[in-house]
């Protein structure tokens, strides 16, 4: 294959996306989309040592180019063991839905995604957003999700796509990557229901998972700037590749939850709420 089928090229990103639109996008605002992504930087491995693999080794690869490192527990009624033997396997053909806050946006998605390979013999999607599928090596494990635009009519039917996989389905349920509140924690807009009424509907337990990691208060500002503003575009989203890159060198911690039976999710509660009643549940199995 040809070296340009592998290289993040805004130019062409901004073609597939906007159409002949791109054409009135200022040559600086492209230059600075190039500096603010780390364009040079993430084609060094896309071109280098990611260019010949995919899936959980394209992840494995990256996350050693970043240098990058994860201590994997579990934490059973308060129990902290190391490693995820607690947690069950794919066996007689049951699959899960693996739900984790998103306090990266980035770094989070491709250490979870490689925790999640190595557990259950790459029995593993993501649903993602689809401006993802620009990286080669890693669109084999997604289905690509874009809400807004003309593809937006599709999201039920991607979704759908990817519960309907004998695969283990990996979600972000805030969508967003989360945000500083005024009492300075760092936590997760609300979540969305989506995956309390695939489960049920699919039956598949549900693990929760938690990640820690923070991004920089550069990163929060322009968000809480953005709301204070009502901004519809979401701004603070474009500077994820650079806090990536400032991420560099890190060990997080990632924590996972006993599953939850997908016969927990009943009339009791509206979806909407079970699925506020989880995420309370992965902010609780992390401990200081």
């Amino acid at each position: 294959m040809k070296e340009d089928e592998f290289k993040i090229d805004i130019d062409q990103v901004l073609k597939n996306k906007l159409g002949a639109k791109s054409a009135f996008v200022p040559r600086f605002v492209a230059i600075w989309l190039k500096g603010i992504i780390h364009q040079d930087w993430m084609n060094v491995y896309l071109c280098g040592e990611g260019r010949e693999k995919t899936g959980v080794e394209w992840i494995d690869k990256c996350l050693k180019y970043m240098k990058c490192k994860a201590v994997v527990q579990t934490n059973t009624n308060g129990v902290i063991q190391n490693g995820l033997d607690a947690i069950p396997s794919n066996e007689g053909g049951r699959y899960y839905t693996i739900v984790c806050n998103h306090p990266l946006g980035g770094l989070d998605g491709l250490t979870l995604g490689s925790i999640v390979c190595h557990k259950f013999d790459s029995q593993m999607v993501y649903l993602v957003n689809d401006l993802l599928m620009n990286l080669k090596g890693l669109a084999p494990l997604c289905v690509p999700i874009n809400k807004t635009g003309r593809n937006g009519r599709d999201f039920p039917k991607m979704v759908e796509a990817a519960f309907q996989t004998q695969k283990n389905v990996v979600m972000f349920p805030a969508g967003l990557c989360s945000r500083k509140g005024e009492d300075g924690s760092i936590r997760d807009l609300e979540w969305k229901k989506t995956f309390i009424t695939k489960s049920v509907q699919y039956q598949r337990d549900v693990i929760p998972v938690h990640f820690s990691g923070q991004n920089s208060d550069r990163f929060y500002n322009i968000a809480r700037w953005c709301k204070r503003l009502h901004l519809k575009f979401n701004i603070a989203m474009l500077y994820l590749a650079d806090e990536m890159y400032k991420n560099q060198g890190k060990t997080f911690t990632v924590t996972f939850g006993e599953p939850i039976p997908w016969e927990t999710f009943d009339k009791s509660k509206t979806p909407q709420e079970w699925a506020q009643w989880v995420k309370e549940k992965v902010y609780q199995l992390h401990q200081e």
